[in-house]
């Protein structure tokens, strides 16, 4: 149509009356993301930024590298989310005394020690920017070693210096990484997907039994003593699709 009937259309349509307006359903409030605080915690170390400064926070986490500048103390803190720089001043002798304890505590902590801090968000004059957290950083009021650790086996960041081997026997240091930590919450989102899709398809989700009565095939079996039954044995399941079958059977789909 011309520019002229358009125009003409627009004029000519009828106004929502403010009655009409008024009953019209309000839009869909935006979603808020889950808060993280917890009695340790009032926001994670990769939660805070510009918009925080001047705010009193709380926060917890490891150590991932401590710095001794004399003047200064800084101390990278680590949580499964992020990093977070921490800042103790040096008030010197005749300063503040709980200041100038938090320093000598903090240009001794190791890596991997857990300790809580509270302090005041301030801008930092040179940014990070390779960091969600690198336009702020924390200036520590109080210092708390909640945990103290022993040097780890290995360094705890993305490219580290040990072989699997020492790895999975600390297991639990590796998974702070961010390739494995990353990779579980990978495959959580996956599975949560898949679960969501399956759901709305009416699907039944059943968890089958880990261990069964054995079922001699061709492979061997990895036996497990009944407690409960002397003589008697569990195996892992080598026919998972007898569960398959069961629950068709018994009408779940």
């Amino acid at each position: 149509c011309s520019a002229a009937s358009a125009t003409s259309s627009i004029l000519m349509a009828p106004m929502a009356s403010p009655t009409a307006a008024a009953a019209a359903p309000a839009a869909p409030a935006a979603l808020v993301a889950p808060s993280l605080a917890t009695q340790y915690r009032s926001h994670s170390c990769d939660e805070l930024r510009i918009d925080h400064v001047g705010q009193e926070v709380k926060l917890c986490g490891w150590v991932q590298v401590s710095r001794d500048m004399n003047h200064f103390a800084f101390v990278d803190l680590r949580d499964r989310y992020g990093i977070t720089q921490c800042l103790f001043p040096n008030p010197g002798e005749g300063g503040d005394t709980s200041l100038l304890a938090n320093y000598e505590t903090a240009k001794a902590l190791g890596r991997e020690f857990c300790i809580s801090i509270t302090g005041t968000v301030v801008e930092r004059s040179n940014k990070n920017k390779k960091r969600n957290t690198g336009a702020i950083e924390i200036d520590v009021k109080v210092l708390k070693v909640l945990t103290p650790s022993k040097t780890p086996p290995f360094l705890i960041q993305d490219e580290t210096d040990a072989n699997e081997d020492v790895r999975m026997v600390y297991r639990y240091l590796d998974i702070r990484r961010n390739p494995i930590k990353n990779a579980l919450l990978l495959r959580q989102k996956v599975t949560n997907i898949v679960r969501d899709h399956l759901s709305g398809q009416s699907f039944c989700e059943v968890e089958t039994p880990v261990l069964i009565k054995s079922t001699p095939e061709g492979a061997r079996d990895f036996v497990v003593p009944s407690r409960m039954n002397p003589g008697a044995f569990y195996a892992l399941p080598q026919s998972p699709q007898t569960f398959k079958q069961l629950l068709m059977v018994s009408g779940m789909d």
